[in-house]
């Protein structure tokens, strides 16, 4: 009887942890949907990343247009990966994770946000500070969830 109930257990806490979201926002074309963080900085434009530059991060593929891109990103991972993850800043700001759209994006105090889309991204620019403060409160435990 223990045995099964041990097992019942078991196959619980591993579902649930199966369906806990990751801390990076990724599809199956890679972190934020397979987008060069870097592109956003030096380029003032999202740009598709191309897989033969490819940096593992956070349990994360994240693609770069260049080896420089990747350079860049690889000496300081946390000054271009997106803030919460990549998960929609204005979602993060209600306690949540959403996914985000390549073009929703905000570069605030030198911090890349990315949105839902770009109806959300006006919404959330509207109070950006605030949110930005709602957001990484929340963060600290939605993150793992």
């Amino acid at each position: 009887m223990k045995k099964i109930a041990f097992t019942i257990l078991l196959t619980a806490v591993s579902l649930a942890v199966m369906a806990q979201k990751p801390e990076v926002f990724s599809t199956k074309d890679g972190a934020i949907r397979g987008y060069d963080p870097v592109s956003y900085f030096t380029d003032s434009v999202p740009q598709k990343g191309k897989a033969e530059f490819t940096v593992d991060y956070k349990s994360a593929k994240w693609h770069f247009v260049s080896t420089k891109n990747a350079e860049l990103f690889k000496a300081d991972p946390e000054k271009y990966i997106p803030q919460f993850g990549g998960y929609c800043a204005f979602g993060m700001s209600r306690g949540y994770k959403a996914e985000t759209q390549p073009d929703a994006w905000t570069i605030a105090d030198g911090k890349l946000y990315l949105n839902y889309n770009t109806k959300v991204r006006e919404e959330w620019n509207k109070k950006q500070a605030e949110l930005i403060s709602k957001a990484a409160a929340n963060w600290v435990t939605v993150k793992t969830q």
